[in-house]
Parts: structure tokens; C-alpha cells; sequence
């Protein structure tokens, strides 16, 4: 019999991904095996798990890839069963077990959501043959009471698969008290019936001076505390989970010996392929936000992946950031297209489908002599590469729908599994591929900085992130009562 224990939180970003990572780890740690579970996750960081035993593969979020990383097992369809991929501010598209299903406006999702439980409820079975506990995150909070009814993230699901919650109050942001007390207040009897307890997150200071708030939560909720977790550096050396965590990226070391740019875009998807790069002591990474102008000084811009990339071309444009662009490249600096980036460098885009929406076709930055065409059919592998240049290994993942030709192909930036992929301008200052994941190659990120004038501090990322989890576990032993919160998960059948 496998057990299972959910984390629900007060609202979004309340710090669930990085608990339920750590957890993991921790269980890992403690010899358990254990898989990580998100029935459904809404973003546009996606990974890419390869078929299981069950022949299928797919789409994941991205957090669950790196909850199956601390846990030391590969990434499944079934960890995260449901993937909703904003396209627009009114509709995503839907990624069902690892496969698009369509798109769907936010009320016909509401309306959706009933059916999709039998590929949660489906997924979650299947996950539970495969560990001795299964750790789920929520979505969102069981407060929006108003999206109760066919709710298959949060409450509606662990009422149906009888898993106890353990919900996750955010002090960093204020009012914890209140979110807990509350959110006991408003839920229905079948749902408040389901939570073990509590547990305070993101705490900064002396933790004792929160005593007497824990025993008030205590006094007005009945459920137990399982204890404080403080605000953990770890966390910043983790890939971020969606675009709410963009938000809080600021310059990182000001001043460092180079600048890199990111013009960061509405749709903007798989941003964490940017993350060695933040980790790079010598690198300070420029995240500009609309309304903002992109640093003249700057020694390489960044166009990373985007979820829409026909929206974000036109955004790039109304913000000015194309002819910055342009006049970057006028003044020898480097750039580099990652997907939805690589396609804008282009001439044209076009989406004769109305895949993307109702513009069929667009004018790129034309710095690459190649133009698009957004197809049907979706791409979506785990891929081995190596820079065509000079044959360095690289690493890394494809999720994209566009085909890319042209002159500049002629000269590719990378051979994925032997496939020539990428193009390169002739003056070589301006390149681009579909191989997300290409910064966390260390020589490569190594050859690329010195072509900036930056040395590599030497960093390298996985064990970077595998540290990062280690510490993390090693704090939730300190500060968590571990024990607790596994004897409360439930055996699930």
C-alpha cells in the first residue's frame, strides 16, 4: 500500500513546489521511495518526460521535472496530469498526460475541469504503484471556494482520492494568521475535515516570537502545527516554477563584469533556461520589464522561449525593444533565440493554422535570414546536442510547433541527435536554436563567456540545483516535524 499526504496553500506562490521538493529529497534521504504529484499546474515551464513503462511521454511542469529530480526518479506524465499553457490573458491550452488536448477559455475550462478527473484520479493510481508515498501539491488555494464545484487541483481532489492535507500559510507576505484562520472559517465541513494541519513558511527573525501566533491558529482552527520553515537562500539556486516567480527576479550582482539582457515578454516560457547564467558570479542578468529600455551596455541579449510567439513578437515591437535590438547588433553585440526567440530573430512568422490566434502572420527582427511556420504537430523530446562550431556536448529538451528554413540553416548552432538545428548570421554575432536548456552545458557556458570577457566561475548547475535540494531537506529535518507529517499521509489505493 503506497501513502500519500497533499500541501495546499493560503493562495498562489505560498512556497508549495520548493516544499514539496524538499520533502521529497527528504524522504529520499531517509531511504523512502517517493514520487512527486501535481493534478494540475498552470504554466508555461514545461520539461519533457520520456515514456514510461506505459508507452507514453510528454509534457510536465516544469517544478514536477525538479520534485522527480530530488526525488531521484525520472520524470512522469502521471506527476503532473493536467498542464494548462497560457496563450492569451482569456485561454491556455490544455496538456492532458503529456499530450495538447486543445485550448479552452478560462469559463469553458470551469466547465472542463469534471472530465478531466478521471486522467488525474487515472495518473494518480498509476503514480501510486511505482512508490512507497506519494507527495501532492496543490494549486492555487481551497479558499477560492468560488471554483469549488469540479475542482480537480486542490480540495476536489483530495477528497476523492482520500488524501489528508496539510495547508501552507506564507508569513513573508503578511496576514497569516488571517489566511489560516480564514481559509478554516470558509470551507465546507467535507473539506476542512480534510486537513491534518499546518505549517508556517518563509520566516524571517527569531522564529520564538511567532509562538504565541502558532498557538492562536491552534485556538481558532483546532489543527496542529507541524512547524516554521524559515526564508531559505536555497531557494534562489532552483529553477522557478512559473511567471508569478519572474516578477521577483531583479539584477543580480550589479555591476558584475558583463551584462546580459532579457526582454521579458507576456508569454514568456521555459525562463529557467536562463538560470546558469544568474548563477554566473561575473554575470549581471537584466530581466526588462515593459516600460523599461534595454541596457545599451549590454554584452549579449537573451530572447528566451515564448508560449506565443506571434503576441510577443508584436509586444517586442510596441515596446521598442526591436530596434534596441537592432541597434545592439549595429554596435557588435551578441544575441541568442531560444525557441520563440530564435523564431522572432527571424524574417517572418506565420501561422497559416491560427495556432497561435487570429494574426496569421508577422514580421521577425530580421537579424536571421530564416522565416517560420507554425505547424500542427508538436515537438516534444528530451534531445543529446553538441555546438556545430566546435562539438561541445550539450543537453537539453525540445516543446515547439514551428519549422524554421532558410539560408542562415546553412550554418547551424547545434546538432541535435545529429540533426543540423539553429542558424548562425554570417557575421556569427547572432544565433539561434530550439534546444532549451543549452546554458547548462558547462563549457559551453564557459566558451561563451570568455567570448563576452567573463570567466566561468566554475559553477556547475546540476550540482548546483542537487546542493540546493540537499539543503533544503536538511532544513525541513531541522525546523519541520517530519516524522509527523509522514505519519499523517493515508494509505491510497
Amino acid at each position: 500500500m503506497t501513502r500519500a499526504l497533499m500541501f495546499q496553500g493560503t493562495g498562489s506562490d505560498v512556497g508549495k513546489t520548493v516544499l514539496v521538493a524538499g520533502l521529497c529529497r527528504a524522504a529520499k534521504l531517509r531511504g523512502i521511495s517517493v514520487a512527486p504529484f501535481k493534478p494540475q499546474n498552470m504554466s508555461n515551464n514545461a520539461a519533457v518526460a520520456d515514456r514510461g513503462e506505459d508507452g507514453i511521454g510528454g509534457e510536465i511542469g516544469r517544478a514536477q521535472w525538479l520534485q522527480a529530480l530530488a526525488c531521484g526518479v525520472p520524470p512522469s506524465v502521471h506527476m503532473n496530469p493536467v498542464l494548462l499553457k497560457p496563450q492569451s490573458e482569456f485561454g491556455s491550452q490544455v496538456v492532458v498526460q503529456g499530450k495538447v488536448t486543445g485550448t479552452a477559455r478560462g469559463r469553458d475550462y470551469q466547465q472542463l475541469k469534471p472530465r478531466l478527473m478521471d486522467a488525474v484520479l487515472d495518473s494518480f493510481g498509476k503514480l501510486s504503484r511505482t512508490a512507497d508515498l506519494v507527495l501532492v501539491e496543490g494549486a492555487g488555494s481551497p479558499a477560492e471556494i468560488n471554483l469549488r464545484a469540479g475542482d480537480i487541483a486542490n480540495m476536489g481532489f483530495a477528497t476523492r482520492a482520500g488524501v489528508p492535507v496539510v495547508l501552507v500559510g506564507d508569513i513573508d507576505r503578511g496576514g497569516v494568521i488571517a489566511s489560516l484562520v480564514g481559509t478554516h472559517a470558509i470551507l465546507p465541513d467535507e473539506d476542512r475535515a480534510m486537513i491534518a494541519g499546518y505549517l508556517i513558511n518563509k520566516f524571517r527573525g527569531d522564529q520564538s516570537l511567532f509562538d504565541e501566533g502558532l498557538r492562536l491558529i491552534t485556538q481558532f482552527t483546532g489543527w496542529r502545527s507541524f512547524g516554521v520553515l524559515p526564508f531559505l537562500d536555497a531557494v534562489r539556486r532552483l529553477p522557478a516554477e512559473d511567471s508569478v516567480a519572474l516578477e521577483r527576479l531583479v539584477a543580480e550582482r550589479p555591476g558584475g563584469r558583463i551584462k546580459i539582457a532579457v526582454p521579458v515578454t507576456g508569454r514568456i516560457a521555459n525562463f529557467d533556461d536562463l538560470d546558469p547564467l544568474r548563477a554566473e558570479p561575473q554575470v549581471e542578468l537584466v530581466f526588462v520589464r515593459k516600460g523599461e529600455k534595454l541596457p545599451g551596455d549590454a554584452a549579449l541579449i537573451v530572447l528566451p522561449g515564448s508560449k506565443s510567439t506571434i503576441s510577443d513578437m508584436a509586444e517586442l515591437r510596441a515596446n521598442g525593444w526591436e530596434g534596441e535590438i537592432i541597434a545592439h547588433h549595429r554596435r557588435g553585440g551578441a544575441i541568442i533565440g531560444i525557441c520563440g526567440g530564435y523564431q522572432m530573430l527571424g524574417r517572418t512568422i506565420a501561422d497559416p493554422l491560427g495556432i497561435e490566434g487570429e494574426t496569421r502572420e508577422i514580421a521577425g527582427i530580421g537579424l536571421l535570414d530564416v522565416d517560420t511556420v507554425m505547424e500542427g504537430s508538436k515537438i516534444v523530446r528530451n534531445s543529446s546536442a553538441v555546438l556545430a562550431a566546435n562539438g561541445l556536448p550539450l543537453q537539453g529538451y525540445e516543446i515547439h510547433m514551428g519549422r524554421t528554413s532558410g539560408p542562415d540553416c546553412e550554418r547551424p548552432m547545434v546538432l541535435i541527435d545529429g540533426r543540423a538545428d539553429g542558424a548562425v548570421s554570417g557575421d556569427g554575432s547572432v544565433m539561434g536554436c530550439y534546444l532549451h536548456g543549452l546554458f547548462v552545458a558547462d563549457a559551453f557556458r564557459a566558451q561563451l563567456l570568455a567570448s563576452l570577457g567573463a570567466e566561468s566561475g566554475g559553477i556547475s548547475h546540476r550540482v548546483m540545483v542537487e546542493d540546493a535540494l540537499d539543503e533544503l531537506a536538511r532544513t525541513i529535518e531541522q525546523c519541520l516535524d517530519v516524522d509527523a507529517l509522514l505519519a499523517t499521509a493515508s494509505q491510497v489505493q
